[in-house]
């Protein structure tokens, strides 16, 4: 198991940042490694990024020092994304087994959490979310035919996508997690342009369904003040509640998308212009 800690970037720090310090700052390159456990601590409003990869025994979700709680879910809510093979999910006395693109969402207190796969050859990936909760809401399996899906875009403009709303308030209730996954279709390689910010509430991003020789390039950054990073497959950015956070990849691709912060209102963002952007 390792844990990594991010500190929160000051805007005008990142502006004279080069590509070697915004990678460290905002990539997460290492999520899935046979048989371990990879966290990434952040202070962009307390959240866990994390990836679960068994290959054989069950692995642990650890108790770490930064939550400052005797157990990891002592005071907080945990969303776990399975973006590989069939695997199975024990949250105290709750087992839930999970196909690939299915979403659990487990609440507070809900106790000591362990990942298996079904086959080691075919092993899962479980992506790892979390934040502080106030409150206990009861865990929940949401399959990806139970998801709520919206279709957006179009081939002409290479954005044609369907977004499935998982965790989200018209699906189910949460402390601040708000949770999803986006695919684009054949063709389109562009996500969330035009782009916002949302200062309230920072925001994780997991690029998956990239063939290994494909990149997505992330933009980040104040809109009048750009970045961009290249990212690869089953790598992740931090998006700071100032930044951007869109992309446009060699191919097509899939996300998954969650925020965390003061609200859990997803048409909560400020646009910005085409215009504005630098």
């Amino acid at each position: 198991m390792s844990t990594d800690i991010r500190q929160a970037v000051d805007p005008r720090a990142a502006r004279g940042y080069g590509t070697d310090e915004l990678r460290k700052a905002f990539l997460i390159e290492t999520l899935f490694s046979p048989g371990e456990v990879h966290l990434t601590y952040t202070h962009l409003d307390r959240m866990v990024v994390g990836g679960a990869m068994p290959a054989g025994e069950a692995l642990a979700l650890p108790d770490i020092r930064q939550t400052g709680t005797p157990q990891f879910l002592d005071r907080r809510e945990l969303v776990v994304v399975n973006i590989g093979g069939k695997g199975t999910i024990a949250a105290g006395a709750d087992r839930f087994d999970m196909e690939s693109r299915d979403m659990l969402y487990v609440g507070r207190g809900a106790g000591p959490v362990s990942f298996e796969s079904a086959d080691a050859a075919t092993p899962a990936r479980f992506y790892l979310l979390s934040a502080p909760a106030h409150h206990a809401y009861p865990s929940r399996l949401i399959r990806i035919g139970e998801a709520r899906r919206i279709d957006l875009g179009a081939q002409v403009t290479s954005n044609e996508r369907s977004i499935f709303q998982f965790v989200h308030p018209d699906v189910m209730e949460s402390c601040q997690l708000v949770v999803g996954m986006t695919q684009l279709a054949p063709g389109s390689v562009w996500n969330t342009m035009p782009c916002h910010v949302h200062d309230r509430r920072s925001e994780a991003y997991l690029y998956f369904d990239l063939d290994a020789g494909q990149r997505v390039f992330h933009f980040m950054g104040e809109p009048d003040e750009t970045r961009h990073l290249v990212v690869a497959n089953e790598q992740a950015i931090l998006s700071p509640g100032w930044s951007i956070h869109s992309g446009a990849g060699t191919s097509n691709y899939a996300f998954v998308w969650a925020m965390a912060g003061d609200n859990v209102d997803y048409r909560d963002v400020d646009m910005v212009a085409m215009e504005d952007l630098r």
